[in-house]
């Protein structure tokens, strides 16, 4: 099973504060901007962030930080700027030796990757944007009683993000995923105690409703793909187009969903999935289970993605239904999945269960459906 609790790492940067950040998994790099709310020891709890540690690290090299004022990072700053953000993300860049790779951002974040992507082309390969927006809701109402809920919010934040009572931590919580269940609200508002500070999030909202970073994301150079929640309650559909209007050439991918951040739970979170590996590069053997697996295992994956169960398999393959068992932790084993699900998933992205089998022919219509529960 993939160890979601990342080996963790500082850095300092040109203001002397101390950045916290994980790298993990190997292939093509993506870095992720760090987010409003972000704790690199907890993200294992949240389904807003979990999923990330088990279904990018696979494929790709995955480098994420805590920003300035979150998680592990330095807590206590001086400067909570737009500028610092793209600071620290440099900061992290930077000690982590990159050389190119692809940047992916959600909802604030964005503003931070177009920043960084305007300004250092030749390090940006690709960038991916969900939920993002490129002006902020104080820049870009010029109604007041609009301008006095973000006003609102900034106040309900300051004075009641530390309080005992979770009731403001539950309100910003409702707002980004109306469809999670008890179980995520719960996870995710401990989540955010642990990630920030009310006099933090109070300022970096401040930032955030007043930015204009338009004329960062006409100058980006490289491939984008903006996608958005097609009912995201918190940043409406209209800014994610907005924004993928302003980037030369964007892609852009509405995802089936009502939540601001997709959870792991969903469907949107699969069709935003597979948005992302159909346009970020891989290397020749990501996502491909050949080259681990022994012949035998290869003809048991196919099997597997075609749906059939451990009964049926034993039948096809002419063996015990306890040396297919076996054959299956072993397959678990080798390609650092933990269900069936998941193994069927990447099976079918490496095009097993899809088309006839290159290993060997594959006849089924002989075989018996057995009673036995699958492993």
């Amino acid at each position: 099973m993939t160890n979601l609790r990342p080996r963790v790492r500082f850095c300092t940067t040109g203001d002397e504060v101390r950045i916290a950040y994980a790298q993990r998994g190997q292939g093509p790099v993506i870095v992720k901007v760090g987010n409003t709310l972000s704790h690199l020891d907890f993200e294992k709890d949240t389904p807003v962030h979990r999923q990330y540690a088990i279904d990018l690290v696979r494929d790709y090299t995955f480098v994420n930080y805590d920003p300035r004022g979150c998680g592990l990072s330095d807590r206590i700053v001086a400067d909570v700027s737009f500028e610092a953000w793209v600071r620290d993300l440099e900061a992290v860049v930077d000690a982590a030796k990159l050389s190119r790779f692809a940047l992916l951002a959600l909802g604030g974040g964005a503003a931070t990757a177009l920043a960084y992507a305007a300004r250092h082309p030749e390090r940006v390969s690709h960038l991916v944007l969900h939920g993002g927006y490129a002006v902020g809701p104080l820049r870009r109402f010029a109604d007041l009683p609009i301008r006095e809920v973000y006003e609102s919010i900034i106040t309900l934040v300051e004075h009641g993000w530390d309080a005992v009572s979770p009731a403001i931590r539950q309100m910003v919580t409702m707002q980004f995923f109306p469809d999670a269940t008890p179980e995520q609200y719960r996870a995710f508002t401990e989540f955010a105690r642990a990630a920030s500070c009310a006099n933090y999030l109070a300022q970096r909202y401040r930032v955030l409703y007043n930015l204009d970073v338009t004329q960062f994301a006409e100058k980006v150079q490289c491939p984008a793909l903006v996608s958005h929640s097609i009912n995201d309650p918190w940043v409406p559909l209209d800014d994610g187009r907005f924004l993928a209007s302003l980037i030369p050439d964007a892609q852009f991918a509405p995802i089936r969903s009502r939540n601001h951040l997709l959870l792991d739970s969903e469907a949107g979170w699969r069709q935003w999935l597979e948005e992302l590996r159909a346009f970020l590069p891989r290397s020749p053997d990501a996502g491909s289970l050949n080259g681990s697996l022994t012949r035998r295992e290869r003809e048991l994956v196919d099997l597997i993605a075609r749906g059939l169960s451990n009964s049926e398999i034993a039948t096809v393959l002419d063996v015990s239904l306890k040396t297919v068992k076996n054959h299956i932790t072993t397959i678990f084993a080798k390609t650092d999945v933990d269900s069936r699900a998941r193994l069927i998933v990447r099976a079918r992205d490496a095009g097993f269960g899809i088309s006839e089998s290159a290993v060997r022919p594959l006849v089924y219509a002989d075989a018996k459906v057995g009673q036995t529960a699958d492993a």
